[in-house]
Order: C-alpha cells, then sequence, then structure tokens
C-alpha cells in the first residue's frame, strides 16, 4: 500500500487508513516522492485507533452511576459491561444498515412482507439509514397529482345538530364524515377513487364548500374539514356523546393509563368505513395533514404488526380489569368464595357494553375456584381480540396508501406521531417554521410575539386566515397588551372569517 506525500505544511497526525473493512497483517508505507531535499519526512510511529469512540460520542464515564439517574434499571451493572454494550449494539447497527437496502421489499399491497424485522424493531431507531429509506419506499410508491381535486359541500349546521344528539340520527348521515364518505363516491363507472398517494407537495386532498358559511377553500376549509371527522371519531370532551359508531370509549375515562382514550368498537361491522379510515391515516402520514385519533398504543402496535401483550398494553384499555384478574389469580380459595361465590360465571363485558360469552353456556356455568386461570385466560383472549377485525380492516386501508416496509420501519409511536401530529405545540417548533412578509425578524411585534407565546400554555393558539397561515399582528405597545390580544383571540375568535357572502353560490 503507498502512501503519497501530504502537502508540506500538513504536520502532526494523519489518518491513513479509515473504515477498513479487511484485516491487513502488514501494513506497508512507501515515501513515492520527496520534496525540499527531504527534510523531516520521517514517520514518528504508526498507532491503531478505533473510531467507535468517536463516531458514537461514547466514553466509560458516560456509564457512571451519576449519569445514570434517569435509568434505575441500569445503575446495578457495571459502568464497563453498559459501555462495551453499547459498543456492541452500535456494531450491530453498522451491520444492520448494511443490509437493510437489501431486506426492504419492493412497494405492494400485500401484508406481512418484512414481518420478521419486527424482531431487531427495538433497534431501528438508531439506525442511520432508517429515515432514508422511508423516504424512498413513500416515493417509490407515490402517483402523480390528479387531474381534479373533488368539490365536497358540507352542511356543518346539521352535523353540529347531530353531534349534539347522536340518537336522532342512527344513520349518521348529517355527520361530517358521512357527507365527506359520501361526496368521495366516483358519481359513475369511470370516475377513479382517490389512493391518497400523491406526492407531499400535494397537501389538499379535496375542497370544501361549507353551506351557509361564506368560505373560498384554499386549504382552510379542508383543514377543517380533518379536525371535524377527527373530533366527530374520537371525541375531545368527555361530557359530549360520541356521534359515530366506529370507535368507543375505553373503561379508563378519567382514570387510569391513557386516560380519555378509544378502541375501535367491536359492534361495528361497517368495515369498508374502518378501511377508509385506515386510508385518511395513511394520507395523514405521507402528507402535511393530521387526523388527530386518541387511540392507546395496542392500537397503534396492532396497525404496525408489533405484538401486543395482556400485562403491558390493555391496562391502557381497561386497567380496573387488569388488577382485578391479577388479584383473582393470586387469592386463596376462601377470598375468591367470599368475593364472588355464586355469581361468577364464563363471561365478559366488551369496550361496547356486550355480554359476551366465553364458553358454550358460560352464562349458566359458575367459575369454580380450582378452575379460575382458565377463565383469566379466556377473558384475556377474547378482550386483547374484541377489535381484531375493525383492526385489520384499518390495516388494510392504511397499506394501500402507505407501504407496508414504511410501517415495518417505524416504530408504533412514530406511527401515532406522523398520523396524528405531536400534541406539544413548542415555541422553537413555531419559530423554525415561521416565515417573515414586510418586516424583520428583529422587529418589535415580532419580539413581542414570541415572549408572549413563551408565556403560554399549550393553549389553543390564534386561528387567523387559515388557507394561508398567516397570522397578522398590529403593532401593539408592548408583549404584555400582545399576550392579553392573542389570548382573547384564542378563546373568543375560532370560526373561519367570511371570505365571501355566504349566499353567493
Amino acid at each position: 500500500m503507498f502512501f503519497h506525500c501530504y502537502p508540506r505544511n500538513l504536520i502532526g497526525e494523519v489518518c491513513v487508513l479509515e473504515d477498513m473493512t479487511s484485516h491487513l497483517p502488514v501494513i506497508e508505507i512507501r515515501i513515492e516522492e520527496c520534496r525540499d531535499e527531504g527534510i523531516d519526512v520521517r514517520i514518528r510511529g504508526l498507532k491503531i485507533k478505533s473510531s467507535c469512540e468517536r463516531d458514537l460520542g461514547l466514553n466509560a464515564d458516560m456509564f457512571q452511576s451519576p449519569n445514570l439517574v434517569r435509568y434505575p434499571r441500569l445503575e446495578g451493572t457495571q459502568p464497563d459491561v453498559l459501555y462495551r454494550r453499547a459498543l456492541i449494539i452500535q456494531r450491530f447497527i453498522s451491520l444492520l444498515d448494511s443490509l437493510l437496502p437489501h431486506l426492504v421489499p419492493a412497494w405492494d399491497f400485500s401484508l406481512g412482507t418484512f414481518s420478521q424485522i419486527k424482531h431487531v424493531k427495538q433497534f431501528l431507531l438508531l439506525s442511520k439509514r432508517r429515515s432514508a429509506l422511508i423516504t424512498q419506499c413513500l416515493k417509490d410508491s407515490e402517483t402523480s397529482k390528479p387531474n381534479f381535486m373533488p368539490r365536497l359541500y358540507i352542511n356543518r349546521r346539521l352535523a353540529m345538530e347531530h353531534r349534539d344528539n347522536p340518537s336522532l340520527d342512527p344513520t349518521c348521515k348529517s355527520a361530517v364524515f358521512s357527507q365527506v364518505y359520501e361526496g368521495l363516491k366516483p358519481s359513475d363507472k369511470y370516475e377513479k377513487t382517490l389512493d391518497y398517494r400523491w406526492p407531499a407537495r400535494y397537501d389538499q386532498w379535496w375542497e370544501c364548500k361549507f353551506i351557509a358559511e361564506g368560505i373560498i377553500d384554499q386549504g382552510g376549509g379542508f383543514r377543517d374539514s380533518l379536525a371535524d371527522m377527527s373530533e366527530e371519531l374520537c371525541p375531545s370532551s368527555a361530557e359530549c356523546p360520541v356521534p359515530l359508531p366506529f370507535f368507543t370509549r375505553t373503561s379508563n375515562q378519567g382514570t387510569g393509563e391513557a386516560r380519555d382514550c378509544y378502541v375501535p368498537n367491536p359492534s361495528c361491522r361497517e368495515f369498508h368505513k374502518f378501511e377508509w379510515i385506515g386510508q385518511l391515516m395513511g394520507a395523514a402520514l405521507r402528507g402535511k395533514d393530521f387526523l388527530v385519533l386518541a387511540l392507546p398504543g395496542i392500537v397503534w402496535k396492532q396497525l404496525t404488526g408489533e405484538a401486543v401483550s395482556w400485562g403491558k398494553d390493555f391496562p391502557a384499555v381497561d386497567s380496573v380489569l387488569v388488577k382485578l384478574l391479577e388479584a383473582m389469580e393470586n387469592m386463596d380459595e376462601e377470598t375468591f368464595e367470599f368475593k364472588f361465590g355464586q355469581e361468577l360465571t364464563y363471561t365478559t363485558l366488551l369496550s361496547d357494553g356486550r355480554l359476551v360469552e366465553l364458553i358454550p353456556g358460560g352464562a349458566s356455568t359458575v367459575v369454580k375456584y380450582e378452575d379460575r386461570k382458565e377463565f383469566i385466560r379466556l377473558v384475556q383472549k377474547a378482550r386483547l381480540e374484541e377489535s381484531r377485525e375493525q383492526i385489520v380492516a384499518m390495516q388494510a386501508g392504511l397499506v394501500k396508501v402507505v407501504p407496508q416496509a414504511v410501517l415495518d420501519l417505524l416504530t408504533w409511536q412514530e406511527l401515532e406521531k406522523k398520523v396524528c401530529g405531536d400534541p406539544e405545540i413548542t415555541v422553537e417548533a413555531l419559530k423554525r417554521l415561521t416565515r417573515y412578509e414586510d418586516l424583520e425578524q428583529t422587529d418589535t411585534r415580532v419580539q413581542y410575539l414570541w415572549e408572549a407565546l413563551t408565556n403560554f400554555t399549550n393553549d389553543a393558539l390564534p386561528q387567523s386566515s387559515t388557507c394561508s397561515s398567516t397570522l397578522y399582528l398590529p403593532n401593539y405597545p408592548s408583549a404584555k397588551v400582545c399576550e392579553e390580544k392573542l389570548r382573547y383571540a384564542a378563546y373568543n375568535c375560532v370560526a373561519i372569517d367570511t371570505d365571501m357572502s355566504p349566499w353567493e353560490e
């Protein structure tokens, strides 16, 4: 191996070999040419140095006890052991990164094409190539922009009346969800249905005309329709009824883990609409807008193909039942007889409130103490699988829009964030996305705005000119006044303004 002299003004340590892929027992370095009469061209020594620490930014001191306060499970392990484990994980990731492009299949509509990657999914967050693969998979599967944009006529007044009292219309035809679903159906056999796989820059899927509301939809009306459908599917307020039958509230309302969440309704058999919900989720993942659904991790895990378990995942659905069955398994016979007697039968309540039998004739079969573990197993199985058909339909819609390989490469938390957005809006995130027109970033008004927003909690922010995502800010005399005006706007000005007379069309 030959080594050419570097420029004569370069002194000190020089890295000759890096990222080697083979073992070289002997390295020969020859000086091919000497300039300036060969003054000081001596090699003063060779040393082998690992690049792992530099790449990782790791060192053994990072794993000392004072640095592990946030990770109590690691405190009992020797720092040197943790350090070497970290190096091994890094080497594994390096190997995995070299294989990932060959493992990920091309775009197709089938399920389970890459299911084996779930066994190393916990390591994928460390991968350096995963993000690029996800981006490439989405790009390879995108279609061209549709030749036309569907125009929908939505009556939100009727939808509001239905939301207030859903029992008046069991068919839910007045809901925004139903109006959009029906409006997007092909008008004849020659019209194609939307595939939701457009390029990310195509950020509006349909145009909304809200009846008796003056609005020219350049994006704001479309985003409002998504927000309305999200609120109908999973209402944010626990006080209002659920106006659509697709999701039902979990038992953890107000208390427990993942409170105020929803699960697919086991009683709802409208699988074609569950599939459409999955397509909307896929469109949100590919695009810039969100479908905000308050679903627990057990649902997102099944959508990405991850395994679910009773102890780890079901407390987010019914924490009381999980604790009850755990106590039942460990109680003695006397306590069991005292608590349940002849009243416990082979039945269980599902999330939709239905009582189902766990065995044939289960409603009339009393559970005996010696059979309690089998009863517990049957309850767990029934509850874990209660929404299986509905989730399968949602997943089928999702993979029509998003390649299965992308779902395999994402964790369930990442899928949720890409579909629903980040619930916490930080001022720094707003700053990064803000563009300034007709004023400088150093303008007093801009400084007052950021100072005022810094004092906000995660409240709703002002809504103004939703179509163009523009905020017009007066020249307030102080940051305090700016804050007061912003708060007033946030709580009192929440409707779309009138772009035109609502009776023009």
